[in-house]
């Protein structure tokens, strides 16, 4: 991905996709273009689940695929993981403490993932997510949550989250002069739509985007899912 000089960096699920319409638009136009866009997936699902979804909607395999809420980065034809990033991540990790205290509160579920990486759980009580943070913080444990869709609740190492994993990557394959778009629709992508970058809020989007400060470099989809990416790319990068 060094020395690209466009690049779509987004979520999959209620993004990229969802509008398979939308989605075959999209990806028509960017072949249709005279120049590359570099293709970032940045998801909530885990690593094999990524693949699954790829190779389900029939995706184009990405540069890099961040999985896992931005706690694993994985580059190249073969979606290597980053080992660099992955040390960053279990420096100071306690998924056995997190889990541990979490199970302390009847109002947190275990989501049973095939990773260790990430502690996530489904949560419906703001209250109870509250509490729980606090009891984190009390114990010492280096942490950061991340709650979103009023359901879904994860608990990730410090220093990580899809804003760090993309400001890790542009740093890392020198694409700060690329022209880029950043697309979410949830909780979860709200840090990496407030980089600064040109970034977008799809029309489908939940409620605690929606309700995000209004912002120049954050355009406001009117169109759902990948077509409301192709909205945003015309708007920031027009012809």
């Amino acid at each position: 991905m060094n020395g690209a000089t466009h690049l779509l960096a987004t979520d999959l699920d209620g993004t990229l996709v969802g509008d398979r319409n939308g989605l075959d638009e999209l990806l028509g136009f960017y072949k249709n273009q005279e120049y590359e866009v570099s293709l970032i997936y940045i998801t909530g699902r885990h690593f094999q689940s990524a693949l699954s979804l790829i190779k389900e909607e029939n995706l184009p395999v990405p540069e890099v695929l961040v999985t896992d809420v931005g706690t694993e980065i994985h580059v190249g034809l073969s979606l290597i993981k980053d080992a660099d990033w992955e040390h960053r991540m279990l420096q100071h990790w306690q998924p056995e403490a997190i889990d541990r205290l979490a199970a302390s509160f009847d109002g947190l579920k275990k989501q049973e993932i095939p990773v260790t990486n990430r502690c996530s759980y489904y949560a419906e009580d703001a209250k109870i997510v509250k509490k729980f943070e606090q009891q984190l913080v009390s114990a010492g444990i280096p942490h950061k949550l991340i709650y979103s869709g009023g359901r879904d609740l994860d608990i990730l190492p410090s220093g990580s989250g899809k804003g760090a994993a993309l400001e890790y990557i542009i740093d890392k394959f020198e694409a700060h002069d690329a022209k880029m778009l950043v697309a979410g629709d949830s909780g979860n992508d709200i840090e990496m739509l407030t980089l600064g970058l040109p970034s977008v809020i799809v029309g489908n989007a939940q409620p605690e985007l929606l309700e995000s400060p209004e912002s120049p470099m954050i355009f406001r989809a009117s169109k759902p899912c990948a077509a409301g990416i192709q909205e945003a790319w015309n708007h920031f990068h027009p012809r």
